[in-house]
């Protein structure tokens, strides 16, 4: 079962677990749980209440495959810490468009010049969640206004004060029959993607050493295009300063195959290359800083020995020599 909504903090391609628990964004992990054990009891087919047997198969697959995956991101400690960190980066991005967004319930239109918006959320919030689960059918919905409260509420304490209304569009003015045809506007100017945008963000923070958070905004960022080279190799560039060099490999690899003459991929793999060269270790009775012997191609046995292979760490990655 895949929900398909697109009101509040869904429109940024974003799962909005505490609307679909019914938790305020600030919602501490005891009062999640014990909201997710009430919407346990109400969905599960043992304890559900629903008469028919269709609502209550319905009920237990929604508890399944939407409320049981938005618990599980708050259950572990470190997965709460990076979801807190995407609900950040969305808020960030809702006040850079605001002017885009839309507010359809009529609780998100009051918070947006409540006095009190904090109270004003939470009690607006707490009436739609006792209703939230009521049936099935009107709890998508009911979740998307939830999702709505959340946009808005992050709004008001990002820029600490009322969240301007969308402005209505201009009537179009009526021109008349004798008036001198104006000549075409230019062409509006092709805006950046959204991996762009979020890569010039990402080298802000690579610059300030925000390596964990930089890798956050750029997987969110992937997701909705996953073939952007640039984005790839920053990536990689992340994950190596994270010391994460299995990551960092796979990444710039990707980076290359989209774009064999990326500069940040070029640049990326150069820093990979020089970060995992192993010095060359001193021969037996080698005195040190003398200079290495030359290999005489036979073992201490005697034996005549195989030269070394070529290729060396990144020879399996970005292809060695051809074997004859």
């Amino acid at each position: 079962m895949s929900i398909q909504i697109t009101k509040g903090l869904f429109k940024f391609d974003f799962t909005d677990q505490h609307a679909i628990l019914g938790v305020p964004l600030d919602a501490e992990f005891n009062e999640i749980r014990k909201r997710y054990m009430k919407i346990v009891r109400r969905l599960h087919s043992d304890t559900c209440p629903f008469e028919s047997q269709a609502e209550k198969n319905k009920a237990n697959e929604f508890l399944s495959k939407v409320v049981n995956p938005a618990y599980n991101k708050f259950s572990k400690e470190s997965d709460r810490k990076e979801y807190g960190l995407l609900v950040d980066m969305i808020a960030k991005r809702a006040v850079k468009e605001q002017k885009n967004l839309h507010f359809e319930s009529e609780a998100a239109k009051q918070l947006t010049t409540a006095k009190d918006f904090q109270e004003a959320y939470k009690k607006a919030l707490t009436e739609l969640a006792e209703k939230q689960y009521e049936s099935i059918s009107d709890s998508l919905e009911i979740i998307a206004q939830i999702s709505e409260l959340n946009m808005v509420y992050l709004l008001r304490k990002e820029q600490k004060g009322p969240v301007a209304s969308q402005a209505q569009p201009a009537p179009a003015a009526t021109t008349p029959a004798s008036a001198a045809p104006k000549a075409p506007a230019a062409p509006p100017k092709a805006q950046d993607s959204f991996v762009e945008q979020a890569c010039r963000r990402v080298e802000g923070l690579m610059s300030t050493k925000n390596y964990a958070k930089a890798i956050l905004e750029l997987k969110e960022a992937l997701n909705r295009d996953p073939k952007h080279s640039k984005g790839h190799a920053l990536l990689g560039m992340c994950y190596l300063e994270q010391k994460q060099a299995t990551m960092a490999k796979i990444e710039i690899k990707k980076a290359l195959e989209l774009n064999p003459e990326e500069p940040t991929a070029l640049e990326a793999k150069k820093k990979l290359e020089q970060a995992t060269a192993q010095p060359a270790t001193a021969t037996k009775g080698q005195k040190p800083g003398a200079k290495p012997q030359a290999s005489t191609g036979k073992s201490a046995s005697g034996k005549k020995t195989d030269p070394p292979k070529s290729g060396g760490f990144f020879g399996g990655l970005f292809g060695g020599g051809k074997k004859n």
